[in-house]
């Protein structure tokens, strides 16, 4: 008897979080949980202005494999972004952008889409790539902001793995399909199923990459 509860306490130690945070009043204490555990290294499924996504700590290396790894890909092969807070962060994580670039970025954040740029030195080694390009996002989403705020840096971001599908949706839904994968499921009410544009800000003219929610003329 006392091995199968100790095999039931196990079982419920690894299933995942359910958190359920108010969209448009997130509670503070709610966020604070979510953010101590980052700073742990967990990794979450948490809302954004498109649709429901992975992330982590950039400073989290174990978490960040952790999310390749559902991916299954490499760290350095991945196509993360950064979620920040604000333009501020911006231009800490990429280099140092002209007039014409800020004012385009400025222009579409926050909002429903995530620029390639070229990575600062600031950028975290584990990140590194050939191109040294990054993802930069700032969605319009109080959860996914108040977060990164709180936390006081960039979360890594990326889709959830696999093909886009109606469960991805549905936060209870997305915890049963993920409970063993990540520590936390942020339940903010129905998600999207269009993710962010993607617009590639490193050549001499802009270059949508992927068309997602986000309107895109140039």
């Amino acid at each position: 008897m006392e091995c199968l509860f100790y095999r039931f306490y196990l079982y419920l130690a690894f299933m995942s979080l359910l958190i359920r945070i108010h969209p448009d009043n997130p509670q503070e204490r709610l966020i604070r949980q979510v953010v101590q555990e980052l700073e742990k290294g967990a990794v979450i499924i948490y809302p954004t202005d498109t649709i429901y996504a992975l992330g982590c700590s950039i400073f989290q290396p174990k978490a960040i494999e952790r999310i390749a790894r559902l991916k299954h890909v490499e760290v350095s092969k991945a196509r993360f972004s950064f979620v920040c807070n604000d333009l501020s962060d911006l231009s800490t994580y990429a280099r140092q952008l002209d007039t014409p670039m800020f004012r385009l970025l400025k222009q579409h954040l926050p909002g429903p889409y995530t620029f390639i740029l070229h990575a600062s030195r600031q950028v975290p080694k584990i990140f590194h790539n050939k191109k040294s390009t990054i993802g930069l996002r700032v969605p319009d989403h109080k959860i996914a902001l108040e977060i990164v705020e709180r936390l006081g840096h960039p979360l890594l971001s990326t889709t959830l793995p696999g093909e886009m599908v109606e469960d991805y949706t549905d936060p209870e839904l997305i915890r049963e399909n993920f409970e063993r994968s990540v520590d936390i499921v942020i339940d903010a009410g129905p998600g999207g199923m269009v993710p962010s544009t993607i617009i590639d800000l490193t050549g001499d003219e802009p270059e949508l990459v992927r068309e997602g929610k986000g309107v895109w003329e140039y």
